[in-house]
């Protein structure tokens, strides 16, 4: 029940609060230092130059010494910034599952970009959009995470994978530390699909090693720059001076000939680094993990591929990203280049990288992907700790005690038992509004679920994985001069094609509701005697009875069930109550009289 894991969530949401709250303390607190150490810089600075004749130069070597500590702090207050958003994230991600448990509030990326008129059964079953399953499911942070997400529902897995993903999602259910860490960080900075896109094909793309003669160069000038500013300071030789004043144009020209190259590595995407570095924490978490299940060993085992810690050579490709980035700021370039040559250093660095590991940054980046995906589905399973993990089977048996629909509230919704072991395909009934869609797309919902390796809204459940085929939903399409009646006419070819194949799960409501009803009487029949034939297991939603009669020839495959409604002072009263049999009551009449439209 979802109020007995609100409490939980409200520990998290304290216990990160009162961590949020001394970090900011800490931060405030070295800022205040690095404020004080750089007015101690300028000042000391000042003094120097305002009594030049000192005859020893004690307020600039305060000033240098003074710039050791500030970089220490600089760098300690990055990292405070970093760990204080962290737990600001984890604040956040306990307030929102609190504000969905209870008022049913998901601000969570509902995917409509994976949407697929054409997809078997994605649009039918409304997998996408705002308050669909997707959305419902969703706990990933980065692009990796999205996509695989949407890919286990739109490619479900065989008895072996769905097996291996229950494992995991069971093992990750109560890791919840672990979960809403690897989600924080993911959140750190916001992740988009030009980076992800940007690093795959950077990593696809090969590139030339910088010439030997400019790395030379780049060793050679700069130590000899150095060298005379040095001895210019000790000896003060005017010949020193010269030299380097000749040797910085030098190396500022050498580095212009390469400021293409580093621009453009830097220009492709925003905040390269940081995310970069997120991916990093976000595999050292992966890495770290005492994982137990096989899915998550073997994910863990992509990561050693190299024999070098993933998490660490992202790390390292973070940083050159960040050394390759302050090319943005000319006035810090002019300095670094004309000393140091510093993006000559930089560039050679990424190349460097990029010829050992860019084969890798595929595998690492669909690593994380996978493990946002099976988090997501841990999060669902932990939130809804009565869901069943469906029980595999090699039968094609398909069975579940008390299903009902898991986006309807557990107070609302009504569940029911349905079996396809001794009958495979259903003919259901029901006045208008009694239930028939919502049912269908409850057995469609619950059968995606199941190929995902994830616990389905039941008690109990048998499951065999099999392909989903669904035709609920068609729509006219102007652009393809497309009519409603040859969309689903389409639909319906492409079904029974693929039963030629294997054996599928169908789910059809109302079908050939373009044409008149004795065409349609007919056409329908027809489709459940050609489906049927070929093995099909699922279920037909209709308002003709006499298609009802079709199970008296076929009694070992098929059944029928239906949904009643009752008119209770004068009111329609729904109790969405599967029953064996065809429909008896109607509702439609009675409910135009009522609303006087006849």
């Amino acid at each position: 029940m979802h109020k007995d894991i609100i409490p939980n969530y409200r520990q998290l949401q304290e216990k990160h609060t009162r961590r949020y709250a001394q970090l900011s303390r800490q931060h405030n607190i070295i800022t205040a230092f690095r404020l004080l150490i750089a007015a101690g810089f300028i000042a000391a600075l000042y003094l120097h130059f305002r009594y030049p004749s000192a005859s020893v130069p004690i307020f600039l070597y305060c000033a240098l010494v003074l710039i050791v500590p500030f970089i220490a702090l600089m760098q300690l207050n990055r990292k405070t910034a970093w760990n204080k958003h962290f737990h600001k994230n984890l604040v956040r991600i306990n307030k929102e599952e609190i504000d969905f448990l209870e008022y049913k509030e998901n601000h969570a990326d509902p995917g409509l970009r994976y949407q697929d008129g054409n997809h078997a059964y994605a649009a039918d079953l409304d997998l996408f959009g705002p308050r669909s399953l997707y959305q419902y499911l969703n706990r990933t942070g980065t692009q990796m995470g999205k996509d695989q997400l949407a890919g286990l529902m739109l490619q479900p897995g065989n008895s072996e994978q769905i097996k291996a993903a229950q494992e995991a999602v069971q093992e990750l259910r109560d890791a919840i530390d672990w979960r809403q860490e690897l989600l924080a960080i993911a959140r750190i900075t916001d992740d988009n699909k030009d980076v992800y896109r940007y690093l795959l094909q950077w990593a696809d793309t090969k590139e030339p090693r910088l010439p030997r003669v400019l790395l030379v160069l780049a060793w050679i000038l700069p130590a000899a720059l150095l060298s005379s500013l040095a001895l210019y300071f000790l000896l003060h030789d005017n010949l020193y001076w010269e030299l380097a004043t000749k040797l910085a144009p030098l190396n500022l020209v050498i580095i212009a000939t390469q400021l293409k190259q580093v621009k453009q590595a830097v220009a492709s995407t925003d905040k390269t680094d940081e995310i970069l570095r997120q991916y990093a924490a976000m595999i050292a978490r992966i890495e770290q993990a005492p994982f137990k299940s096989d899915a998550m060993l073997q994910l863990q085992q992509r990561l050693k591929a190299t024999h070098d810690q993933a998490s660490r050579q992202i790390g390292k490709l973070s940083a050159i990203y960040r050394r390759m980035e302050t090319v943005q700021n000319p006035f810090g370039a002019i300095i670094l280049n004309g000393l140091f040559l510093y993006h000559v250093h930089a560039l050679n660095s990424l190349r460097q990288w990029k010829a050992r590991y860019a084969a890798q940054i595929p595998v690492w980046l669909d690593v994380i992907g996978r493990a946002e995906a099976l988090g997501s589905l841990a999060n669902f399973s932990y939130n809804n700790p009565d869901f069943a993990f469906p029980v595999l089977n090699d039968r094609q048996e398909l069975a579940f005690t008390e299903l009902g629909h898991p986006l309807i509230d557990e107070e609302k919704r009504i569940n029911n038992d349905i079996s396809f072991i001794d009958h495979n395909f259903v003919i259901l009934t029901g006045s208008n509004m009694s239930g028939k869609s919502t049912f269908l797309r409850t057995l469609g919902v619950n059968m995606v679920l199941a190929g995902m390796g994830a616990p389905v809204c039941a008690r109990k459940a048998t499951f065999h994985p099999m392909p989903v085929l669904v035709s609920m939903r068609q729509t006219d399409s102007l652009a393809d001069s497309e009519s409603y009646f040859f969309a689903e006419v389409k639909r319906l070819k492409f079904i029974i094609d693929q039963l030629g194949k294997e054996t599928c799960f169908v789910l059809l409501d109302e079908i050939l509701r373009g044409t008149n009803s004795d065409d349609k009487r007919s056409g329908t029949i027809g489709v459940i005697e050609k489906i049927i034939h070929k093995k099909a297991i699922g279920a037909i939603a209709t308002h003709d009875l006499e298609v009802c009669l079709t199970t008296d020839a076929h009694p070992g495959k098929l059944i029928n069930k239906c949904f009643e409604v009752e008119i209770i002072n004068n009111e329609l009263v729904f109790d969405y109550q599967l029953r064996n049999g065809i429909c008896k009551n109607k509702s439609a009449t009675f409910l135009m009289r009522k609303m006087e439209i006849i």
